[in-house]
């Protein structure tokens, strides 16, 4: 968990908005720490869903623990669900009968059929836990990434009626938090596309309440500044853009710290 991140957002694990959605995006560099400051943060009072559909568990454990965050006990206790996407997918796509395998990876069979098993998935875990709910604060759903299944054949249209619902659900009905991850490919490398991860985002933008856009530094390479985040509010309702920062990073191997634009003497 991030402190200078919780301190622009405005935020602790104590005291944040509800009904959040929040999308995370990245362009030509890895915004895979914000996922991880995210996660580290609600499990510190909240039960989250998570879909790690392009990394291990162990992976965001090994992180998590540098984070002071241990997930093996946070899913044991039931704190946490964690769908491993790459792990899941092996035996959905190298089952002979379609009757087995997981539900919520069904799109991987048949791309055409959308993301219902996955939010039935979400939906029916959250639901399952609402008896305890007096143990945790509002449910938080994570997606890293979501971009990915455009990969695998499932239209954008498909996607953005999926994290429709997932919000319809977490952030309106349960006033919850969702916190999304899309990568953004090269301008040169997605051309004129209808399906893909550009039109995704934008369409991630008009349904979210605040974005966190991730890009390298415009003048490239540099060793004590990796990269520039850009931190927009925008309206619930019409997704207009209220307010607008720019702060420029650097990973550290425990946290990472932000810098206004211009007070760092590494970039000018």
């Amino acid at each position: 968990m991030f402190a200078e991140l919780n301190s622009i957002l405005n935020s602790s694990p104590e005291s944040f908005k509800q009904g959040e959605f929040i999308l995370v995006s990245d362009r030509q560099t890895d915004a895979s720490f914000l996922i991880h400051h995210f996660l580290s943060f609600y499990l510190r009072g909240c039960k989250v869903c998570f879909l790690g559909l392009v990394q291990s568990f162990s992976h965001y454990s090994a992180v998590s623990q540098r984070l002071g965050v241990s997930l093996n006990q946070a899913r044991e206790k039931g704190q946490l669900v964690f769908l491993e996407g790459l792990k899941e997918s092996l035996g959905v796509l190298l089952q002979g009968d379609t009757s087995n395998g997981t539900p919520a990876l069904d799109f991987l069979r048949d791309p055409s059929s959308g993301l219902r098993g996955l939010y039935d998935f979400v939906h029916g875990n959250i639901r399952g836990s609402e008896g305890r709910a007096e143990d945790w604060g509002p449910p938080v759903l994570m997606v890293d990434d979501l971009s990915v299944v455009l990969s695998l054949g499932v239209s954008v249209g498909a996607v953005l009626d999926f994290s429709h619902y997932c919000r319809a659900t977490f952030c309106s009905e349960l006033q919850g938090t969702m916190v999304i991850l899309v990568r953004c490919e090269a301008e040169e490398e997605e051309e004129e596309s209808d399906e893909g991860s550009e039109r995704l985002q934008r369409g991630l933008t008009h349904q979210c309440s605040l974005t966190l856009q991730v890009q390298g530094l415009p003048t490239g390479y540099c060793r004590d500044i990796h990269g520039e985040v850009e931190v927009c509010w925008r309206g619930r309702c019409d997704g207009l853009q209220i307010q607008r920062k720019l702060f420029q990073y650097k990973v550290c191997d425990k946290g990472t710290l932000f810098f206004a634009r211009g007070t760092s003497s590494a970039v000018l």
